[in-house]
């Protein structure tokens, strides 16, 4: 599986990636909600990008615009340069819950891109069996969702985003259900298969070392209306090892985060 990149594009550093002064307002019978402000934000191919904020303060609304399911009310998306009228063709968004369908098997549930695509089923069937070791579910194909745990219900909705071939991940607390220890091995599996694919990716946490951790910057959001009121760019080698939150320069990264977020400690 290959995820080309225009040369031209890559040449100048067009940004794969680029929000334009984005604001958001959601308008019901009761109250009108602003979700976010004057949201500006590039990010470039191959980057891994980290979102933190409190609850409310328009995390999963900004992922939702970049796919495409709503509009803002002002500013400008673009991909690769591009403003897209279907960005969905050219992202690929993991929601928080794994969403597969209890009654399809492993297997049968990572195939819905490539069916959707209009492969064949043998081939869809091929090219997802191939996969399936690479993502630790090696001997699960037949097997229900309710069959396996919350960390292999996760790798295999990861799996199934990973077969939309998008150059483009937008992932929103795709670990925020699981315990600690499946946590910290998902993270490690994560940045492996990023490694290897070379995406872009845009993940939602709550989660302040998650956060940094795992991302080459952290996007700090205020409370609603959400608006970028912090970037830490992240100062870790990688490839990263858990070991690391332990180190000095860890701690004072996450101190410099809480106190963005006004979290006193």
């Amino acid at each position: 599986m290959m995820f080309e990149t225009n040369p031209a594009q890559s040449a100048v550093s067009v940004p794969k990636v680029e929000l334009r002064d984005i604001s958001k307002t959601f308008s019901g019978d009761v109250e009108t909600v602003r979700a976010l402000t004057n949201i500006s934000l590039s990010v470039a191919a191959g980057e891994f990008i980290t979102l933190i904020g409190p609850s409310g303060s328009g995390k999963s609304t900004l992922l939702n615009l970049i796919v495409g399911l709503s509009e803002p009310d002002s500013g400008e998306i673009n991909i690769d340069g591009e403003k897209y009228d279907r960005r969905a063709d050219k992202v690929a968004y993991m929601p928080q819950r794994d969403l597969l369908m209890p009654w399809r098997t492993i297997l049968e549930n990572v195939i819905i891109p490539l069916q959707l695509k209009g492969i064949p089923d043998a081939q869809a069937h091929t090219q997802a069996t191939e996969l399936l070791p690479l993502f630790g579910l090696g001997g699960f194909a037949s097997a229900l969702p309710f069959h396996l745990s919350g960390g292999m219900r996760q790798r295999a909705a990861f799996l199934r985003t990973i077969l939309m071939e998008r150059e483009i991940l937008l992932l929103d607390e795709p670990f925020g259900a699981l315990d600690a220890l499946t946590r910290r091995e998902l993270q490690d599996w994560l940045l492996e298969l990023w490694r290897r694919f070379q995406q872009t990716v845009i993940f939602i946490t709550h989660d302040v070392e998650e956060a940094l951790y795992l991302g080459d910057r952290v996007i700090v959001l205020s409370p609603r209306p959400g608006k970028i009121i912090h970037t830490l760019e992240v100062a870790l080698p990688r490839p990263r090892r858990q070991g690391m939150i332990a180190l000095p320069d860890f701690g004072r990264q996450v101190t410099e985060l809480l106190d963005a977020l006004g979290v006193a400690i």
